[in-house]
């Protein structure tokens, strides 16, 4: 308890320093996930399309929502990365 305390001028900011590296991979993983389970549902709804499965209107009313929350998901990406170079 007591080596905790004098070290911890040394500790301290080391242990914040993992803590946030911690807290930016989760939230890597997080985005990788997301990106990843969208274009899952893009493949499978063509997929659905080109078995018949689904008419064309409806594939492009789905498809276009999907491209545009990948789009969204993409800028927020490109925003976090312009915010943490700074």
């Amino acid at each position: 308890m007591f080596l905790d305390l004098l070290l911890l001028p040394v500790t301290g900011p080391l242990g914040g320093l993992i803590w946030i590296g911690e807290k930016i991979q989760e939230r890597a993983d997080i985005e990788y996930d997301e990106a990843e389970n969208l274009h899952k549902l893009l493949l499978s709804l063509q997929l659905s399309y080109d078995m018949g499965n689904i008419s064309e209107e409806e594939f492009e009313i789905q498809e276009e929502e999907l491209l545009l929350k990948i789009q969204a998901l993409e800028e927020e990406e490109a925003e976090n990365e312009s915010e943490s170079s700074l």
